[in-house]
């Protein structure tokens, strides 16, 4: 445990961090489960998850190329269903 003043509100600041982050990651999660379980209105449900994507990699949450490729396999994905 810290005994200063300073890394005691780095501490607090990290838990909030970290809280906002796992909470950005879940929703882009569940959302991308939903999106290839239930792939009825597909392209709704994709232009959601790009919007998330890239306000996540915007923020830092997960790197830009991550939310690119994430997104690419995602477009793929849902080609491959309207065929």
């Amino acid at each position: 445990m810290p005994q200063h003043k300073s890394p005691l509100k780095r501490m607090g600041t990290d838990k909030k961090r970290s809280a906002r982050n796992n909470y950005v990651k879940r929703t882009i999660r569940t959302l991308t489960k939903d999106l290839e379980q239930k792939p009825e209105n597909a392209e709704a449900k994709l232009n959601e998850l790009y919007s998330q994507l890239d306000k996540a990699a915007q923020k830092g949450i997960i790197h830009k190329r991550t939310a690119t490729r994430r997104k690419a396999r995602l477009a793929a994905f849902v080609n491959k269903l309207e065929k």
